[in-house]
């Protein structure tokens, strides 16, 4: 595969508080220098970048995937607010397809801020089968619901969760996320991921 195309659809940048370095600018020139036609933006539980993510992208010449790695409350609700199970969450990668998925992820952000805050904004099913029209999901890192599972040897679970995602998003709109950054908890989980 040539260097321009691949597409980074996880990317963290400065926005993703308390856990991405990586300035917009900088990445848009990183990006158009190795002929990149297009970048993701998926900062941890916010949106606050999409509009200076967009514009730079817009003049770098590249095409802005705009998403978001959300904290999702799997197993329960992002209403709950007490210590027992209230700080269990995932992280699952999204990506607005089109406008109506930005509209839809813009609302899912907004929701996980206005009610679902509890140590971190969460979303949960309910909320994430609400919005998932025009938005494009993924297993996410060690910490996504699939990957979790797997660490577990629970492959039933894993396999249950899938089923569920895929109902929500259809085949065309949910994918395997592989990462391999030499850690040896996702040299495990590469050969259940795929």
């Amino acid at each position: 595969m040539e260097k321009h195309n691949f597409v980074h659809l996880h990317v963290h940048t400065d926005y993703s508080l308390l856990d991405g370095a990586a300035r917009i600018d900088r990445l848009m020139a990183r990006a158009q220098g190795l002929g990149m036609k297009a970048l993701a933006m998926t900062d941890h539980g916010n949106l606050f970048g999409a509009v200076d993510f967009y514009q730079t992208a817009q003049k770098a010449g590249i095409k802005p995937l705009i998403g978001c790695e959300i904290y999702l409350a799997y197993s329960g609700s992002r209403l709950e607010k007490s210590e027992k199970g209230a700080r269990k969450y995932h992280h699952m990668g999204l990506i607005a397809q089109d406008l109506q998925g930005y509209y839809h992820l813009s609302q899912l952000i907004s929701d996980a801020h206005l009610r679902g805050v509890y140590y971190k904004p969460r979303a949960d099913m309910e909320t994430l089968e609400r919005y998932s029209k025009g938005l494009i999901g993924f297993t996410g890192c060690m910490q996504g619901v699939v990957p979790y599972f797997l660490l577990q040897d629970d492959w039933k679970q894993a396999r249950e969760a899938m089923e569920r995602f895929i109902a929500i998003f259809g085949r065309d709109r949910f994918f395997v996320e592989l990462q391999d950054h030499g850690i040896p908890e996702q040299k495990k989980l590469l050969p259940g991921l795929i």
